[in-house]
């Protein structure tokens, strides 16, 4: 069948509207849930630690409330290693996971690492009981499971996405990760509130094995090998894939890796926005009411607001780099060259803005714009690892997300 035919037919407004007909489309919203969930199960003891070590009051007979002390006496010694010991194990991962991807496939390593992330937070508030140091195990075990997650999703990308849309579909898939921070933030403290501590473990680690069950029941390896594909699709996507259809017996050219300047470029990029999203992160609510005096409340609200914005942003940039290569207004490289300097550089801005503003409003301005504009840049660091090396792209992105983890430790 004629290319430039497959191509209309796939992008008729018949099926561009109808996006569950389009099995990748299908799998960019499983992997966005799956990001949500992966955050999600991330900093869901960030919130139940509050309450496990803040002080109970019980009512007495005579109408009285008596303080009972903190449920877990944890000092804040042991209290940082539990909140840290996760990266530890998400950092030993990364490159594992897009080895495991390539030889057993991005669907069941991805899954896998997202349920086996899941069992050991359901195991979590029965460890806290029993033992801080089982708890600590449990969650280094966590981030060994969650660090295959991100590279092996990359051989998946490989096979099902075309280049000219990989901008768009990684970035809105990674749009779930921030749309995971922003939920379990905002909704776990109420639940933790509500129903206590241990709700917060149950609910997120029963959430993410429903999404495992519709991942193996949904989603295929590839699309040769998922039943109810259309043939337009089909052959649409083996169109545009077959200069770059990754291939099982090709070896990773390590002395090339090693030495490429794009490589390096990525790392950089990747460790620079990498430590700037996490130091906002982690900081904003302290930030807010140190030098602002705004209440815990309030400070979490502001601090959730940056990441409602870059999870909007992300869908619209992405969007947006695949139409200026689409529409021949720049080439692929040039595209991700401008796109990487209008995130870095808008960023810069912003955060320059924010420190001499000295203004509750401004700032807030300035921080919610310099985390958005970070999403053009991120729309790069999703795909880049595709462009690249697409064979290798799991193993490549495993090793430049192992180097921007360690802002994270």
């Amino acid at each position: 069948m004629d290319e430039q035919k497959i191509y209309n037919e796939i992008l008729s407004p018949s099926t561009t509207w109808k996006f569950w007909t389009q099995r990748r489309y299908i799998l960019a919203i499983l992997v966005f849930f799956g990001y949500l969930n992966i955050y999600s199960l991330r900093v869901n003891l960030s919130i139940g630690i509050v309450v496990m070590t803040q002080d109970r009051y019980v009512l007495l007979p005579n109408g009285t409330e008596q303080n009972i002390g903190p449920e877990f006496t944890w000092n804040n010694e042991i209290q940082g290693y539990l909140l840290s010991s996760f990266f530890y194990g998400y950092l030993m991962t990364q490159i594992l996971g897009g080895f495991l991807s390539k030889r057993f496939g991005g669907k069941l390593i991805f899954g896998g690492g997202v349920a086996g992330a899941a069992f050991f937070t359901l195991l979590s508030p029965l460890f806290a009981t029993i033992n801080v140091y089982l708890l600590l195990a449990a969650r280094i075990f966590m981030g060994i499971f969650e660090g295959v997650t991100y590279s092996s999703l990359f051989s998946m990308w490989a096979k099902w996405i075309p280049p000219s849309e990989r901008s768009r579909f990684t970035s809105q898939a990674n749009s779930g990760s921030y749309t995971g921070a922003v939920f379990a933030m905002m909704f776990y403290a109420y639940l933790a509130d509500a129903s206590g501590w241990r709700s917060v473990f149950y609910f997120s680690g029963g959430l993410a094995l429903v999404w495992y069950m519709l991942w193996v029941l949904l989603i295929q390896e590839s699309p040769e090998t998922d039943k109810w594909i259309s043939n337009f699709e089909l052959q649409y996507i083996q169109q545009a894939l077959k200069e770059s259809k990754p291939t099982k017996s090709v070896s990773v050219p390590w002395k090339h890796v090693l030495t490429s300047k794009a490589v390096w470029a990525l790392q950089v990029a990747v460790f620079c926005e990498t430590w700037g999203f996490y130091t906002l992160l982690t900081l904003l609510p302290k930030y807010f009411k140190d030098v602002f005096n705004f209440d815990i409340s309030k400070s979490g609200i502001l601090s959730a607001l940056p990441y409602i914005f870059i999870a909007i942003m992300m869908q619209v940039t992405g969007q947006l780099a695949d139409r200026v290569v689409q529409k021949k207004l720049l080439s692929i490289t040039w595209a991700r060259k401008t796109f990487m300097a209008i995130g870095f550089l808008s960023q810069t801005c912003f955060m320059l803005g924010a420190a001499f503003w000295g203004e509750a409003s401004g700032t807030v301005f300035c921080l919610v714009f310099a985390v958005g504009m970070g999403s053009f840049a991120i729309a790069i660091i999703s795909v880049n690892a595709l462009d690249i090396a697409p064979v290798n792209a799991s193993i490549l992105f495993g090793i430049v997300n192992t180097y921007g983890t360690i802002p994270e430790l």
